[in-house]
């Protein structure tokens, strides 16, 4: 089980690296929750979380128009029977490297249902 999601992970920094937004949204669930740090400070008023996929494609649409740049290089995955860690490098062209944990945590159905930043 830890593999698939690892897959998961791969999938979503794959979707990444293309900004593609539609596979992004495919790897989550309807409901899903995502918090981090960045959100906070751009938009105070969330308290740095978001819920559902209009939010989240608002959220990223913004940060690749933003930072057409934008990428992330891949450090560790580990996985359990439920969560995947992910350690990526954010690289943001005019911005020094952020080094990034994300947690992902995937329902039964195989689907991101609430995924949590933690920046370096």
């Amino acid at each position: 089980m830890p593999e698939t999601l690892i897959a998961v992970a791969r999938a979503w920094l794959d979707a990444f690296a293309r900004a593609d937004l539609e596979s992004l949204l495919a790897l989550y669930a309807d409901d899903a929750v995502h918090t981090s740090p960045k959100i906070r400070v751009l938009h105070p008023e969330t308290g740095g979380v978001l819920v559902g996929k209009p939010a989240l494609r608002a959220w990223w649409q913004g940060a690749f128009a933003r930072l057409p740049g934008l990428r992330y290089q891949e450090q560790t995955l580990t996985a359990d029977s439920t969560r995947v860690w992910m350690e990526y490098l954010r690289l943001a062209p005019g911005e020094p490297d952020l080094p990034v944990a994300e947690v992902l945590e995937i329902n039964p159905s195989g689907l991101i249902s609430a995924s949590r930043v933690f920046h370096g």
